[in-house]
C-alpha cells in the first residue's frame, strides 16, 4: 500500500503543512504546482526533501485558483485546461530535476479532482495533457471516475486512491467539505479505517451503510488539524499489521 499526502501548499510567508515531518511518513508526495498553492521556493524545497527521503514526487495539478485554493469549479475550455496541466507538470519537473529526482505521477487537486469524477470533457483534457507531455506518467484518482476510465483507455498507468480522513457517500464519492462530518479527526478511528481499506474490507459511508473502496494508495491530508499525528497513526497501524508500504509510481513499476 502507498501513503500519499498533499505538500508544498504554502505561498510566500504563508505556511500550511509540516512538509518535512510528513515526508518522513508518506511514500508519495502530491506536490502543488503553483496554480492553487506553492511558489518556486516552496516547491523546490518539497522536491529536495522528497528526494532526500526517497519519496516519489507527483504533480498535483489544479485550476488556476490561488484565491480559492483550487476548491472552486472553473468552466475552463478543454484546450486551455490541457495547456494549464502541461504547464504545471513542466514547472514541477524542473524543480524535481534539480533536486535529483523526477515526477512519477499526476493527481488533480480539489475542485478539479472532484469535477473529473463525472465531467467527461475536462477529464479528457487532463488525460490529453499527460499523453502529450509524458505518457509514461502514472495517474492517481477516485475509483470509478471518468478520469481513471479515460486514462486507462488512453493507455496510461492507472492507480486508485482512498482518503484516510474524508467521509464517503453511499455511492463511493467524497462528502463535500461544506457538509457536517465531511472530515474525520480521530487518529485511532482513521487508522483503523485505513487498515480496513488496505485489507480490502468494507468501510462505513456517512449514512452508516457499508461500502467497499478499492485502493492502491491512501491519502492523508497535510492541511487537516493534527495531520502529522494522523499520518503517523495510519502508518504505525498499517506497519504493525504487516502491510508493506511502498510507492505505487516507481518508474518501471
Amino acid at each position: 500500500m502507498d501513503l500519499n499526502s498533499d505538500l508544498a501548499e504554502g505561498f510566500g510567508r504563508w505556511e500550511l503543512s509540516d512538509d518535512e515531518a510528513l515526508l518522513r511518513i508518506v511514500t508519495s508526495a502530491n506536490v502543488a504546482c503553483g496554480y492553487h498553492a506553492g511558489d518556486a521556493t516552496v516547491i523546490r524545497r518539497a522536491c529536495e526533501q522528497a528526494a532526500e527521503h526517497g519519496v516519489v514526487v507527483g504533480a498535483q495539478v489544479s485550476y488556476r485558483d490561488l484565491a480559492g485554493f483550487g476548491r472552486r469549479f472553473i468552466d475552463v475550455p478543454p484546450a486551455e485546461l490541457t495547456n494549464d496541466v502541461v504547464y504545471q507538470i513542466g514547472a514541477l519537473a524542473a524543480f524535481a530535476r534539480v533536486a535529483g529526482t523526477e515526477v512519477g505521477y499526476v493527481k488533480p487537486h480539489g475542485a478539479l479532482y472532484n469535477a473529473i469524477v463525472h465531467h467527461a470533457e475536462q477529464a479528457a483534457a487532463v488525460v490529453a495533457a499527460i499523453r502529450s507531455y509524458d505518457p509514461s506518467l502514472a495517474v492517481l484518482g477516485l475509483p470509478g471516475s471518468q478520469w481513471l476510465e479515460q486514462a486507462e483507455q488512453a493507455g496510461l498507468r492507472v492507480f486508485r486512491e482512498a482518503f484516510a480522513d474524508r467521509a464517503y457517500t453511499p455511492e463511493g464519492t467524497l462528502v463535500p467539505r461544506r457538509e457536517p462530518g465531511a472530515v474525520l479527526h480521530d487518529p485511532d478511528e482513521i487508522a483503523e479505517r485505513c487498515l480496513k481499506l488496505a485489507a480490502g474490507e468494507p468501510i462505513e459511508a456517512i449514512d452508516g451503510t457499508e461500502i467497499k473502496i478499492e485502493a492502491d494508495s491512501i491519502c492523508v491530508h497535510g492541511d487537516s488539524p493534527g495531520a502529522v499525528a494522523i499520518a503517523e497513526a495510519v502508518r504505525n497501524r498499517l506497519v504493525a499489521a504487516g502491510v508493506e508500504l511502498a510507492p505505487f509510481a516507481r518508474r518501471g513499476a
